[in-house]
């Protein structure tokens, strides 16, 4: 590639072509050498992308991320007409439109990528590639894979010795992350959200910058998914975990009575009635460490299955919080005590320990369905409930809002507002 040191490439997979010459501005500073228009980019402004980061960016190396399928040389064509140097395809498209792509390429001068997203068998895949005269080659792990903890440093192992041509290397890169991938051999490292989302463009890109320059072995134990989950889930705002779930699961008519402290766990439900709370104590001895307890009351909100005595149990086991559909009583010594819980009411009457009921089934609280080992999240938002089979996937894409909140409040702090940020008027349904 006639570079001394691996290539950092930034992908702008975003919409605006103004806030792209932005982030690329900022991300220059900080060591980045390729700009990548990215599809989304390409599709939400066409070729103009391209022209318009040529134009402000005339030193830098300019791609366009055309995910070519079909027409391959009037698609390169118009891409490199634009500006662009390197044009990217998908591995996955046919021969003919590989050849033709190619044909196009030698004529305008330009390079060829081809990125491997989902290709069954991508190291086959590259040696057909190489040969048919694509100059790098992408091993590219997509967003909803990424999201799934599926990362493309494995697959780079496997090709680094089968092909001889550049191999750059994308799927939620991190500084650690992109610092392991030159180790195992990538020559081209592209990262999108953890520098385009961030608050400070510059210093995220440098840091990549810097951790590529002097890489650093992984950490051998990087801890259990379950850690990882929690750890993620805690890090963002309920807010932030409902609009990763399209706005869905979020409880409703309950409220903290310790208002400033935060929750999460796997959840232990119980099912009981009106004031019976022999199974609402006896669930703190079935919880383990970092739990949540989850109680449906039978609907009632007159006498209360829960107070400080139970609360005082729930810290000597290491209950994370509990979540009550229905009253809860004591509140001065639970906020004493400065224990996560969320309630519908709050009432002075205890009921009786009858023990009619059930621990670990599946319940309805607060309008919500929750199974046992469901995440539960609550701050003072409020309670968003997490289905356990995709905790790991939604605690990643809440933290990818997290981000992307961050670089937009970074924006409107400079002097923009949220309605110009988002180009709600361009982007009003029709």
């Amino acid at each position: 590639m006639n570079h001394d040191r691996p290539i950092l490439q930034v992908a702008l997979d975003i919409l605006e072509v103004d806030r792209a010459i932005q982030i690329a501005r900022e991300a220059v500073e900080g060591g980045i050498d390729w700009i990548e228009t990215g599809t989304p980019l390409i599709k939400s402004e066409g070729m103009n992308a391209v022209r318009a980061l040529k134009d402000n960016f005339p030193g830098h190396t300019i791609l366009a991320d055309m995910k070519t399928m079909d027409t391959g040389a009037l698609e390169v064509e118009m891409a490199v007409k634009s500006g662009a140097d390197i044009v990217i395809l998908l591995g996955s498209a046919d021969d003919s439109t590989i050849a033709d792509a190619r044909r196009a390429a030698d004529k305008y001068g330009a390079k060829l990528m081809c990125d491997l997203i989902s290709v069954p068998d991508p190291v086959a895949r590259a040696r057909e590639l190489e040969k048919m005269g694509i100059d790098i080659i992408n091993i590219h792990v997509g967003i909803d894979m990424q999201m799934m903890g599926i990362t493309p440093i494995e697959l780079l192992r496997q090709m680094k010795n089968e092909i001889d041509i550049p191999i750059a290397i994308a799927g939620g890169l991190d500084a650690n992350s992109s610092g392991e991938a030159v180790l195992a051999g990538a020559d081209i490292v592209i990262v999108g959200g953890n520098i385009v989302r961030s608050p400070d463009v510059t210093a995220s890109a440098r840091n990549i910058r810097q951790n590529m320059d002097a890489p650093m072995p992984a950490a051998e134990d990087r801890g259990s998914i379950e850690a990882e989950t929690r750890q993620l889930l805690t890090r963002v705002s309920t807010p932030n975990i409902s609009d990763a779930m399209h706005r869905k699961g979020a409880m409703h008519g309950l409220f903290s009575v310790n208002p400033g402290l935060k929750m999460v766990g796997p959840a232990v439900t119980v099912q009981t009635f009106e004031g019976d709370w022999a199974k609402t104590v006896e669930a703190i001895d079935t919880a383990q460490s970092g739990d949540v307890i989850v109680i449906y009351n039978g609907g009632s909100d007159q006498v209360a299955p829960w107070g400080e005595l139970a609360t005082l149990s729930c810290i000597n086991k290491g209950v994370s919080g509990v979540v009550i559909d229905g009253a809860v009583r004591d509140i001065d010594d639970i906020r004493r005590l400065e224990f996560p819980v969320f309630a519908r009411a709050v009432v002075p009457n205890a009921g009786e320990p009858k023990g009619f009921g059930e621990i670990n089934a599946e319940i309805r609280c607060a309008g919500q369905t929750v199974r046992p080992e469901d995440y539960i999240v609550g701050d003072d938002n409020g309670i968003v409930v997490v289905p356990k089979e995709r905790a790991y996937e939604i605690a990643r894409r809440s933290v990818e809002v997290e981000k992307n909140e961050s670089r937009i409040r970074d924006e409107i702090t400079k002097g923009s507002t949220l309605s110009k940020v988002l180009r709600l008027e361009k982007w009003e349904k029709r």
